[in-house]
């Protein structure tokens, strides 16, 4: 199982983005943190359970930002 996933995410402009996405996600069962760097453009996400990148993915849409795995 992975501990941790990466992800390539576009459409955050600031801070602000960054904690919507990471709350978006961390509301996911599975999800046990998630780090968001707006500068980088990049979403980590650590997991105590699999959770499939699809889903991850869709929280971060619900979000309203695109991404892929990194």
């Amino acid at each position: 199982m992975k501990t941790r996933m990466e992800f390539a995410v576009s459409g955050m402009h600031c801070g602000s983005c960054g904690l919507l996405i990471d709350d978006e996600v961390e509301e996911v069962p599975g999800v046990t943190a998630s780090t968001t760097d707006v500068r980088r453009q990049r979403t980590v996400v650590h997991l105590a359970a699999a959770v499939p990148a699809e889903r991850i993915i869709a929280a971060i849409a619900e979000a309203g930002y695109t991404a892929v795995p990194a």
